[in-house]
């Protein structure tokens, strides 16, 4: 027996009268019954029990390698700005600060772990050499180093003291090895130099154990030395010493900058790009931001910003409020992105009072809206899935487990649109959607929109969105409904969605009607913009 789409069943209620009260029983009471049955015209299989399955979707390349998938599970890492800069409250160093300035009376690597890690961090990315060129472990290429400071009388190592202390809390260790150096005598002088960071690179990656995350930027000073640096060289090192470690830059090769220092990706973002279409240092914040759905390289993006107005700890200054963060969160890791947090230590060695505070706060509140999906308990069809619904491993109802590793998957039929309905089995308010892809199976979404179901029987489309990725996140100002819709309109292939879920966040300001202006919302950070489509009110998010 051939299936009847359960999409028929959605054109029906918009013939429904509209209820003489706000939620009509009766009518409510026929759309769940339609509803239900049109879920159980599941097809009569003909074939016997030893059936051929069908094989899944081939993966639409590019698709991320091993690391970068590890990378991105992550969500979210701590960046870790500490060096001479901390005790002389300055940001750029200027390579000539008496190396006993760096002497740290509690340096406390461990509870640096302990705030990652209850923070939700999956991993610490320390920097081992600033711009200042001084060095936080004792490197054999210079004496500019803890070696030379007071510092545990000149037998300290930062990077040994964390890499240990991550280790033992089962977090990842990344590194930032600044290739601009304005200490040392030779910079300036390609070869030589070229050299000299290769030997540093080396010690890092050889003496403390395994290192998920290599950091390197393009920064220099205006009227610098004028040097070439071999990053094809020093890629091809640090891949062959440590395999697992992705590398950041403006142009990858594992994962890259998004274009700003405030944490912020673009609407639409792409972990598809070109590295050869970009130079380290000459970063094009649009491409860097968006990438490119016609990249021939994995390159997903991360989101670099401080907690504090500056990198380094500087005691005027205070840390960004917990909603801000939130905020952030939503436009970093909510846009496909790993966002990455800085919080400096101070000038005894420990990450401050009042930036432990702001992070529990942080924690609290992506707890209080994430840790549940309010679409747990729905019931799903789709416009059509892979295998007749036959194969439990295309199903709709997939998208309701945690993890990339499973998903919906639609018919072979390259249809127009795609979409998924949910039966939530109840009225539930909302005002957040999360949508994840496998993206082992490479980028697909390119374009979709959500919708609800209104008390007249007409879908109403409540947000757009372009890209998804590993996740997206689109706030919305609150809504009710029992019948839920996500419509994909445009996909490299067809597309496959591993998770949905609806949430509740009572933290975010955002404005409940049509606003003709753009209206402010966390501290004056999130831009909403309302606009008005076929008398339903849309968020652009």
């Amino acid at each position: 027996m051939k299936k009847k789409p359960a999409i028929r069943f959605f054109c029906y209620c918009n013939n429904i009268p509209k209820p003489s009260s706000a939620l009509n029983s009766i009518s409510q009471t026929q759309i769940s019954i339609v509803f239900l049955l049109s879920l159980l015209l599941q097809p009569i299989s003909s074939s016997s029990s030893s059936s051929i399955s069908s094989p899944p979707p081939l993966p639409i390349l590019p698709i991320p390698s091993a690391s970068q998938i590890q990378w991105q599970l992550g969500n979210m890492a701590l960046f870790l700005h500490f060096g001479p800069n901390t005790f002389t409250d300055s940001e750029w160093g200027t390579g000539h600060v008496d190396p006993s300035a760096f002497n740290p009376t509690n340096l406390d690597a461990a509870q640096w772990v302990r705030v990652a890690k209850d923070a939700g961090f999956s991993r610490l990315i320390l920097t081992a050499k600033h711009h200042d060129g001084f060095c936080l472990w004792p490197s054999e290429y210079t004496n500019y180093s803890v070696r030379s400071s007071p510092w545990r009388d000149g037998e300290g190592d930062v990077v040994g003291e964390l890499a240990k202390a991550a280790k033992e809390a089962g977090l990842g260790l990344g590194l930032y090895l600044s290739p601009w150096d304005r200490h040392e005598p030779c910079y300036g002088n390609t070869q030589e130099y070229n050299e000299f960071y290769v030997g540093q690179m080396t010690e890092l990656l050889t003496r403390y154990g395994e290192i998920k995350e290599v950091w390197l930027d393009g920064a220099k000073g205006k009227d610098e030395k004028d040097m070439e640096y071999f990053f094809d060289s020093w890629f091809s090192l640090i891949h062959q010493l440590q395999p697992g470690a992705v590398i950041f830059s403006d142009a990858g090769p594992d994962c890259r900058w998004i274009g700003d220092e405030a944490g912020v990706a673009k609407p639409t973002c792409w972990s598809l790009f070109n590295c050869s279409a970009v130079k380290i240092g000459g970063t094009d914040s649009r491409y860097s931001g968006e990438g490119d759905p016609f990249g021939h390289d994995w390159v997903p993006a991360e989101c670099d910003v401080s907690i504090r107005p500056g990198w380094f700890w500087h005691p005027s200054e205070v840390p960004k409020s917990a909603r801000t963060l939130l905020d952030i969160y939503y436009k970093s890791a909510g846009r496909n992105c790993l966002l990455l947090l800085n919080v400096p230590p101070n000038s005894s060695g420990s990450i401050s009072a009042e930036d432990i505070q702001v992070l529990q706060e942080f924690t609290k509140i992506r707890d209080s809206i994430f840790s549940h999906n309010l679409a747990e308990n729905a019931l799903l069809d789709a416009s059509s899935t892979r295998g007749n619904g036959e194969d439990d491993r295309f199903i709709p109802s997939n998208v309701l487990k945690e993890g990339i590793y499973t998903y919906w998957a639609p018919a072979q039929n390259h249809q127009p649109t795609w979409s998924l309905y949910l039966n939530l089995q109840e009225f539930i308010s909302f005002n957040v959607l999360h949508i994840q892809e496998p993206i082992h199976m490479g980028q697909r979404i390119a374009e979709f929109h959500f919708d609800i179901l209104n008390e007249e029987g007409v879908w109403r489309t409540v947000v757009r969105g372009s890209t998804v990725g590993y996740r997206r996140i689109l706030k919305f100002p609150t809504v009710e409904s029992q019948f839920l819709r996500l419509v994909i309109e445009k996909s490299r292939a067809d597309p496959l969605v591993s998770y949905l879920g609806i949430h509740v966040d009572n933290f975010s300001h955002l404005s409940s009607r049509c606003d003709k202006t753009l209206g402010a919302g966390i501290n004056g950070s999130d831009i909403l913009r309302q606009i008005t489509l076929n008398n339903s009110q849309i968020s652009a998010v």
